[in-house]
């Protein structure tokens, strides 16, 4: 007896104290949290950490290297300011100085050469001569010296093939230039100084320094050519890229990039005037904490409540979201039309609530679209009846009174044919009440219409209907060309002085029906125009029938749809276009569907 009055209570149980004690245990999540933040705070310190270091690790390459780049300069300082400028190249040598300064530095310099600025080797140490055929004032480094002469230029590495030597080996080196002032005499000129730096002595520099784990550091120019690469022979063979030229435009500084789908963090340090770059780079696995056993703990908390975490989530899901999943089935099925749906009203007494209270929404919902259905017949019909009764009497009297004085003045024949044409107009004007009449009707009507204006207006317009076979029997809005047929005729020809032609034209296109009424009368212009379908008030002729453009097209909206309607194209002194857009639907088709 225990278990149904628990099943019971539950089910009574409000929605927010079922919320209140199955959520406590959400609190688990906030520790989630708490790992995963504490996670990412060690390891954005870590991050931190390896940054600082790279950056104080790149501090010390560059150190190193800007105080070998300077011993360079210094001994190209000496060789400028304290051998070539106290020289006369016409009366001595300076190779001897050359030689000595050499000697002191083989280590670290290959060669030490002095060009003229036409490409004369006027010493070398310890080249001898240049290679045979070779105009250096051709290549790229000499004209960059002769043209900066207040700078320094370093070459990226390469093979030295300046010079001819004795030795059967390739030599690596980089060149360092610089344009000097030679003396001959009385007279000066330009030259260039030039030094082979053995890039051994640059690359032992650079060997063995890694950043943490699996990070290293290479060495490019200002352009983002490779200088030193620890991969450097894999990278020229083609077998190893490297991002070097979004390297190079880099400012000092920490940054992440993606390069071949590896983040990794780079690091920039810029080496004093020469533009070359130190670059660090630590790949994203390589940064991970020290501390293993940290981390495998962090890892096996993070489970065991994420473990917990899904099966007490997946029992507040299933009690919770059962009902409202079958609540929200019913509301479906609601919502599809199918308001005869038993609505569900179980779960907790919320839900129950809900769901009575939607089955009586939707019971009422049913009553309110059966009484609108009904009223919007009601209304419909009204509406026709009352669209019959604006039919002016004026027209009535006036067409009358033109009958007295054609018999009057024995014209019996005349007034045969316009009391005939006036009892067909008002017979298909009723049409027992329908709506709806055949176009073959429609058209009868407005010709009986013109037929009967023609004689009032003593023949000052001529009218032409045209109609294929196949729309006769096709559908159409009972009063529809009528009222705009009025309006050509008070608006558009009253007070022309003849030659007055109204074409009415009714044809299929695939799925529609189209009717047009085009006049040669006085037109409007486009404001005017448009104004006829708005809400804005329309002037009609006293001797009109009353029903304006805009009624005929809310009514074809009404019975047809939105899509269809009129469209006006009118201009001044021209004549006016209206366009009528129907289904093309068959009469004895919706005749059939009324029936039903």
């Amino acid at each position: 007896m225990a278990e149904p009055q628990k099943s019971g209570f539950l089910n009574k149980a409000s929605i927010r104290y079922t919320i209140y004690i199955y959520f406590t245990v959400s609190a688990l999540v906030a520790i989630l949290l708490i790992g995963i933040s504490m996670y990412g705070r060690l390891s954005s310190q870590m991050t931190a950490t390896i940054q600082e270091e790279n950056q104080a690790m790149l501090s010390q390459v560059n150190r190193s290297v800007d105080a070998y780049l300077r011993t360079i300069m210094k001994l190209s300082d000496s060789l400028y300011y304290g051998v070539i400028k106290n020289a006369d190249m016409s009366k001595e040598s300076v190779n001897n100085e050359f030689t000595l300064l050499y000697d002191n530095n083989k280590d670290s310099i290959s060669n030490i050469a002095l060009l003229s600025k036409d490409g004369e080797l006027l010493s070398a140490v310890p080249a001898a001569r240049l290679k045979t055929g070779l105009d250096v004032t051709r290549e790229e480094w000499f004209e960059n010296t002769l043209r900066r002469t207040d700078n320094l230029h370093f070459t990226t590495p390469h093979v030295q093939y300046i010079f001819d030597n004795n030795e059967n080996q390739y030599r690596w080196v980089i060149s360092m230039s610089r344009a000097v002032e030679i003396t001959h005499g009385t007279s000066t000129d330009q030259g260039v100084l030039l030094m082979d730096i053995s890039y051994g002595s640059l690359k032992q520099l650079l060997d063995n320094i890694t950043l943490g784990n699996r990070g290293y550091l290479y060495l490019i120019s200002s352009t983002g050519e490779m200088i030193y690469h620890p991969q450097m022979q894999l990278i020229d063979a083609g077998q190893v890229q490297e991002n070097s030229q979004v390297a190079a435009g880099y400012r000092d500084g920490n940054y992440r990039e993606t390069f071949r789908g590896e983040k990794r963090d780079i690091t920039v340090k810029s080496v004093g005037y020469t533009g070359w770059k130190i670059i660090g780079v630590t790949p994203e696995k390589g940064i991970a904490l020290n501390n293993l056993k940290t981390k495998l703990f962090l890892v096996f908390v993070v489970a065991f409540f994420l473990f917990v975490l899904v099966i007490i989530n997946a029992y507040i899901s299933n009690r919770i979201t059962v009902p409202i999943q079958k609540l929200e089935k019913s509301v479906n099925a609601l919502e599809a039309g199918e308001l005869d749906t038993e609505v569900y009203t179980g779960g907790s007494y919320e839900i129950q609530h809900l769901g009575r209270s939607i089955g009586d929404m939707a019971h009422q919902i049913q009553v309110l679209m059966n009484d609108i259905v009904a009223e919007h017949e009601s209304k419909r019909k009204s509406e026709f009846d009352t669209l019959q009764s604006q039919i002016n009497p004026h027209f009535l009297y006036n067409t009358l009174d033109i009958i007295v004085w054609m018999i009057e003045n024995e014209q019996k024949a005349e007034a045969v044919k316009l009391v005939t044409a006036l009892a067909r107009f008002f017979r298909i004007s009723l049409s027992k009440g329908k709506s709806i009449i055949p176009v073959r009707d429609e058209l009868e009507h407005v010709r009986n219409y013109l037929m009967i204006q023609q004689m009032r207006f003593k023949n000052k317009f001529i009218y032409e209907i045209n109609a294929a076979p196949e729309v006769l029997n096709l559908a159409s809005l009972k009063l529809m060309l009528q009222p705009l047929v009025e309006n050509a005729i008070y608006h558009g020809m009253e007070f022309m002085d003849g030659d007055g032609r109204i074409t009415i034209t009714a044809r299929q296109d695939g799925a529609d029906l189209w009717f047009t009424i085009q006049d040669n009368g006085l037109g409007m212009t486009k404001e005017q125009a448009d104004s006829l379908l708005t809400d804005q008030p329309h002037k009609s002729s006293n001797r009109g029938s009353g029903i304006g453009v805009k009624n005929v097209n809310e009514r074809i909206r009404l019975y047809f749809g939105e899509e269809y309607g009129l469209t006006i194209e009118s201009e001044p002194d021209e004549g006016t276009c209206v366009s009528i857009h129907l289904p093309a639907t068959s009469y004895q088709e919706i005749m059939e569907k009324e029936k039903k």
